[in-house]
């Protein structure tokens, strides 16, 4: 927005303090007059016929006053205009990492030194947002590079497919058909799982009072078929645990922990727990399952997007597109609660969900 420009910061506390000094001056003047120079008589004579009288003082005081009054305006404007630079120094710097900032670099900080005082404040404040937004903006680039990645595998796919279809018109169609419907389903549940991780992560949804366990109890019965399929125990445990937030997006958390323990788990005969209970201001979800001896070192990196894992043994049907723990991640921060991932000794994994605690209502 264009805006006439005004005098500087600078200037204007270098004026305000010649002002303070000049007004000073002027007022120890009036003083000097009030209670001094009013009370000696205009005509008075001495011994030897001379003694200083009013008109003689003012006479002698008026100039040396005049000199004094100036001097202390230049030094005023003077002294301000150092003093106020030393003071503004800092906002100097903080300026100009604003400026750096906003052109895109993001990586300049100011880091500046000295005690601790409202500039230092401000100067750590901002340095602290530039963390995060630098943090958020490579986030999003390679959440971005990962998308267009994931993204350009079946559209290649596809296009393959078609070209195929072109070249050779003896080739059975229904297969083609087929395999295209496959990829453009898959295609489709990446886009849903990008947009209700995008959802998901900016937190603006309708808040309502959920309970967790029969959430829980609606995902186990969706993906019992699932688990009936790999011969895998789903039970489901536990009490009430309200909560304040999006039914949707909790049952699309719930649902993907659950898949994913299904999934993760080993290739027959397996089970998956889900518990939930409230403990002190919390609503706790945990779900925990069997599976193979899974590496510290890489459960950090299973709630970063198109992070699968170890390699498991997986349908077709539920091959999944590498979001599903990045969602219940997002979709955690959103409702303020906190997600803990645990490898068990004996193989599998332990997915801890702490949320805010909402009371029931009294009957």
């Amino acid at each position: 927005m264009h805006r006439r420009r005004g005098l500087s910061v600078r200037l204007k506390l270098t004026l305000s303090y010649a002002g303070f000094l000049g007004i000073a001056g002027a007022l120890l003047l009036a003083v000097v007059w009030v209670f001094l120079l009013r009370y000696v008589p205009d005509n008075s004579q001495g011994l030897l016929g001379v003694a200083p009288n009013r008109y003689l003082l003012v006479r002698t005081f008026a100039p040396a006053a005049a000199v004094a009054m100036v001097s202390l305006l230049v030094f005023g404007l003077v002294g301000g205009w150092v003093l106020a630079g030393r003071m503004l120094a800092p906002l100097t710097q903080i300026r100009t990492a604003a400026r750096t900032a906003g052109t895109g670099s993001l990586s300049h900080r100011i880091r500046m030194k000295g005690r601790q005082d409202e500039f230092r404040e401000l100067s750590d404040t901002f340095d602290s947002m530039l963390d995060r937004l630098e943090s958020h903006v490579v986030e999003q680039q390679r959440f971005a590079a990962n998308a267009s990645h994931e993204l350009r595998t079946p559209l290649a796919i596809s296009r393959t497919l078609l070209d195929v279809a072109r070249e050779d018109p003896t080739r059975d169609r229904g297969e083609l058909i087929e395999r295209l419907q496959a990829v453009n389903t898959r295609a489709i549940d990446l886009t849903e799982a990008l947009l209700l991780l995008s959802r998901g992560g900016r937190g603006n949804f309708t808040r309502e009072s959920v309970d967790l366990s029969l959430i829980a109890e609606e995902a186990a019965e969706t993906l019992l078929p699932l688990a009936e399929q790999r011969a895998i125990t789903l039970d489901v445990t536990g009490g009430e645990a309200r909560t304040s937030g999006s039914m949707e997006l909790l049952l699309r958390m719930v649902t993907n922990l659950v898949q994913n323990a299904i999934v993760h788990n080993l290739p027959t005969g397996g089970t998956v727990t889900i518990h939930t209970e409230s403990q002190g201001d919390t609503s706790v979800l945990r779900v925990e399952n069997t599976g193979r001896p899974l590496p510290p070192e890489l459960v950090p990196t299973l709630t970063e997007p198109f992070q699968r894992g170890t390699e498991r043994v997986r349908t077709d049907e539920h091959a999944g597109v590498g979001l599903g723990l990045a969602i219940v991640h997002s979709v955690v921060r959103a409702h303020d609660g906190t997600l803990d991932l645990v490898p068990r000794p004996a193989g599998g994994l332990l997915a801890t969900v702490r949320l805010p605690l909402m009371p029931s209502r009294a009957n």
